[in-house]
Parts: structure tokens; C-alpha cells; sequence
């Protein structure tokens, strides 16, 4: 691709075609610029299938406003659009919208409130909250949701592996399985969720890690091919790099022919004063091969010399790996705490591609309106109440029991102060005969999550380092009960509604559904027919 087609591919056209005769549709009714609200938020946790994850971990941000800070209708971009047709032959764009584009299309007049990456966050919970005309916040959905939800997807697959590691080093080695350029976004994502490293070698310059990386099955085949010896690509690797040799042993015979061989490389840098790193098994039954290098290694002498698993690991399989091993090392005279303590995962395929579910439900919707100088709150009718989105302009509190452990989120009005009531009445959003009372008194805390980030389009809000990230996950992670925190069958973590913004959403559903609401209210949603739609 032509360096100037990247720029537009990768520009402010980075939108989906509706944005764009949606944003001249609002031109000629001339409320392109009257200010409006969307909400950013996801509908349900990721289902791999066989597990589920009980939180997500927010990630994104930074490269959306990256993305945002840049983007602006180039002559370029209007060229291309002017060139367009419909299926009479007629313009898709007007000149005068072109116009507009040209010198209004850009971001400088977004404003913008979000949940800071590496905060844990739940289904239903506004993670941005986009303010600006009309026009602009609707051109800039598609992309918002495109660099939000996939890193947030990533992250959360990676703080779940990180958990099932039990702090054991943890390494992201999937760019050659990533969707294209994902891959960046990917690893910066795993950093962020619990990885240590990631072998990307650009994406981590830019972000201040060392790259980490062993070798291929292919450097000791272009040795066999040339006559020689598995042995002979171990010295050679060794004799390149002697403090950090790490060899994968599984391209032949992993306990007659790999492992022997790494020992003699072992032994002989240890002669020369140096200290071999370990192993990596990429092959074949993981738990009992480990436990099988740990054993010859540990008679050999390298008791402190790593054992690093790869190919097609998740955080279910890591469960069950770390499990047998736990099992069945003391049957083979292996301590199995040693072991697991002294074990690194190198994580891939099922981790760039978040394998089982491979999409966030994230979505953008408008929830509040400017008019008649106040903000008017907006609704969705949706089918049925669970995907009914909650309206009008919001904060969201999270609160802390006695314990100091997240309890629940609590979406208010935004000129709400849960600080300055004795009772918090918590209602369901989706069944909002259903509620509980909190009383203060019995509470840590209660902290605000949204923050203001971009204001008129001028930054106002300091970006963390990756560090302060991770750091900002582990705490929240360390505030979930363990229920949630589990692989298996999570339990739910609650977001409620404050009474005021309850009755909000069920005034609003009985005024624009043709029912009165009653069907929603009521669970008696009718069957209709899918319609196709963005």
C-alpha cells in the first residue's frame, strides 16, 4: 500500500460509510452541530466457551486519542469522497457538506469523560462518554468501538491468564497468529492485562520492554540439513549468546535427545562461568514433559534453570497443567511448588485472538440531547429491557464494603452525590422491581470512575505509564471476590441503578414505546424479525 493510501485508510475514513451520509443527513436538517451524548459501554462479559470471564479489564484509551488528535478531513479525503456515487450516478456528497467537512471535520470540539485503562469494568457501565456535535461524535463511533473493545478484550484474556500463572513469568508470543497490524494493538493490550513481555520486538521499543524471545524448530533443522547435529545448533546458540541461552528442546526427542543435549550446552557454560536460562517445551504433553525436564535437570545440577511452556496455551489450560502438575510431580520425586515456581508460559494464538470469543459487545449509543438550553435524555427501545440502554447523562460510583471490596457499580444522574445520603437504594437495570438498601455506615467507600480526558479536544488528563496501569489492575483485581475472580462459572458482580435514574429510564420507555412499555416492563417482549442495520 501507497504511503498516501495508508494515511487514508488509516485517517479519518477509519469510520464505517453509515457515519458519513448519517453526519450530511444531520447537515441538511441542520442539526449537525446541536451537542449530544453518547455512551461507550459493552453488554456481557467474554464467553470462551467452556469458561467465562467475570470482569473485563479496560484498555485502549491512549491509541484512541492518539487516533483522535490526528484525524481531521484532509483535501485527500474530500477528493474521495466527492468522487463517490450512488447507484443513479448522483453524488453521495454534496458540495456544501464537503465544505463543512473540510473545514469542521475534526475532533477539536470533542469532549470526552472515561473509565482509565486498567480499571476493572462490567457490562452496562458507561467505560466513554463522548460529548460533541452531532455530526463529529457520530463520525467517530466506528472507530472509537474499533480501538476500545478489541484491546479491552485482550486485556481481560491476559489479566485471566495472569491469574491462573500465580505470578509465574508470563510472556505474549502471538504476532504471527494476530489479524494484521492488530498484532500491536494486541501485545500493548496483553501488557496492560498481565503479560510481562511480548516478543514484538517494535511494539515493545515503543512501549519501554525488552523484547523476549528464544529461538525457532527451524535453527536446528538447518543445522540437521547441513549434516549436523541438534547438539551442534545448542553450541552454536550457546556460544552466540551465553547469559541468556534458552533452548527449545522438542524439534526431535524431547527427553532422549533435547533435554540430554540442552544438559551437555548447560554444562558446558557452566565450565566457562556462565549461567544457562532453562528450557522451552512447545510439544506434547506439557505437565508430564516438566515435570520429566525438571527431574533429569535438577540431577544434572541446573535446579534454578527455567521450564518455559508454549503452543495453544489459554488460562484453562494453564489451570489444568499447573493442576497435574501439582498432582503427579511427587510421584516422579519432583517437588511440584519448585516446579510451578520455576515454570514461564509463553501464551500466543489463544491470546491475540481472545479464541472462544473473539468480539467484546461493545457498542455506542446516544443517551442525552441539548435543547432548549438543558440537556434532554434520549432511549433506545429495545426488545427487551436487558438491552435497553440506561439514558441520560451519568457518573458511575463503586462501592466499596466493609472488607474495602468492590461491591457493586452504581450508575447515578450526574448531579447526584451518593456521599450525601444515609441510604443507597441500588435498583436492577433490567428488572427495576428489584432493589436493595445499602446503608452508609456499613460502607469503605465510594469512588467515581468516570474521568475527564478530553475537554473541547484539549487533552486535560494525564496519561499513565504502562506500570501505573498494571499497577491500577492489580488493585482492582486484589477488590474482587474470589467468586469473581474464578475461571469457571464466575460469580455476578452487580451494577445498579440509583433510584432517580431508574425512574428515568422507566418514565422514558413508557413515553416513546408504542405499548406504553408494557411489554418490556413486564418481560413480555415480542419475537421481531432481525433487521439489517449497523
Amino acid at each position: 500500500m501507497k504511503a498516501s493510501d495508508q494515511k487514508t485508510a488509516d485517517g479519518i475514513l477509519f469510520t464505517d460509510q453509515y457515519e458519513l451520509t448519517m453526519a450530511q443527513l444531520y447537515y441538511r436538517q441542520g442539526i449537525h452541530e446541536t451537542p449530544v451524548q453518547f455512551d461507550h459501554f459493552f453488554r456481557s462479559y467474554p464467553d470462551y466457551g467452556g469458561h467465562k470471564a467475570g470482569y473485563c479489564i479496560n484498555a485502549g484509551l491512549e491509541w484512541l486519542l492518539d487516533w483522535m488528535r490526528d484525524a481531521h478531513f484532509r483535501d485527500e479525503d474530500i477528493s474521495y469522497l466527492r468522487s463517490q456515487r450512488g447507484s443513479t450516478g448522483r453524488s453521495v456528497f454534496d458540495e456544501d457538506f464537503l465544505r463543512w467537512l473540510k473545514n469542521n471535520g475534526s475532533f477539536e470540539t470533542i469532549s470526552l469523560h472515561a473509565i482509565s485503562e486498567g480499571r476493572v469494568v462490567h457490562p452496562n457501565v458507561p467505560v466513554t462518554v463522548v460529548r460533541g456535535s452531532l455530526a463529529m461524535a457520530q463520525i467517530l463511533e466506528s472507530s472509537l468501538l474499533n480501538h476500545l473493545n478489541y484491546q479491552t478484550l485482550i486485556a481481560t484474556k491476559a489479566a485471566r491468564i495472569r491469574e491462573t500463572c500465580e505470578g509465574q513469568l508470563f510472556m505474549e508470543f502471538g504476532m504471527r497468529r494476530a489479524q494484521g497490524k492488530g498484532a500491536n494493538a494486541g501485545a500493548r493490550a496483553a501488557l496492560i492485562g498481565g503479560a510481562d513481555f511480548t516478543s514484538n520486538v517494535g511494539i515493545s521499543h515503543v512501549l519501554g520492554f525488552p523484547p523476549k524471545g528464544t529461538h525457532a524448530h527451524s535453527m536446528v533443522q538447518v543445522f540437521l540439513a547441513r549434516g549436523m547435529s541438534e547438539l551442534d545448533a545448542f553450541r552454536s546458540y550457546a556460544e552466540v549468546y551465553p547469559d541468556d541461552c534458552l533452548l527449545l528442546v522438542d524439534t526431535i526427542n524431547t527427553l532422549e535427545s533435547g533435554i540430554p543435549h540442552a544438559i551437555t550446552v548447560f554444562e558446558e557454560l557452566k565450565k566457562k562461568g556462565h549461567k544457562p536460562k532453562g528450557i522451552r517445551l512447545d510439544s506434547g504433553d506439557l505437565a508430564y514433559l516438566s515435570i520429566q525436564a525438571a527431574k533429569m535437570l535438577d540431577e544434572a545440577g541446573f535446579p534454578d534453570t527455567s521450564i518455559t511452556l508454549s503452543n495453544e496455551l489459554d488460562e484453562l489450560t494453564l489451570w489444568q497443567i499447573i493442576t497435574q502438575i501439582a498432582d503427579e510431580a511427587t510421584r516422579y520425586g519432583v517437588d511440584p511448588e519448585k516446579l510451578i515456581k520455576r515454570s514461564a508460559y509463553g501464551v500466543g494464538t489463544k491470546l491475540i485472538t481472545s479464541a472462544g470469543d473473539s468480539a467484546l459487545s461493545g457498542i455506542y449509543k446516544l443517551v442525552s440531547v441539548w435543547a432548549d438550553g438543558k440537556w434532554l435524555p434520549t432511549i433506545k427501545i429495545s426488545q427487551t429491557l436487558e438491552k435497553t440502554p440506561t439514558p441520560g447523562n451519568k457518573q458511575v460510583w463503586r462501592i466499596y464494603d466493609e472488607r474495602n471490596n468492590a461491591t457493586a457499580d452504581l450508575l447515578c444522574l450526574d448531579d447526584e452525590n451518593p456521599h450525601e445520603v444515609e441510604e443507597l437504594s441500588l435498583f436492577h437495570p433490567s428488572d427495576m422491581t428489584r432493589s436493595r438498601v445499602l446503608k452508609r455506615e456499613n460502607l469503605k467507600g465510594l469512588e467515581p470512575l468516570l474521568v475527564e480526558v478530553l475537554r473541547d479536544g484539549k487533552l486535560i488528563y494525564e496519561l499513565p505509564s504502562i506500570q501505573q496501569i498494571r499497577d491500577q489492575r492489580d488493585q482492582d483485581i486484589s477488590r474482587l471476590e474470589a467468586g469473581i475472580r474464578r475461571l469457571l462459572n464466575p460469580h455476578i458482580y452487580h451494577v445498579s441503578l440509583s433510584r432517580r435514574l431508574a425512574e428515568l429510564k422507566r418514565e422514558l420507555i413508557k413515553r416513546f414505546d408504542q405499548n406504553g412499555g408494557q411489554n418490556i416492563l413486564h418481560g413480555k417482549s415480542e419475537r421481531r424479525k432481525s433487521q439489517p442495520g449497523g
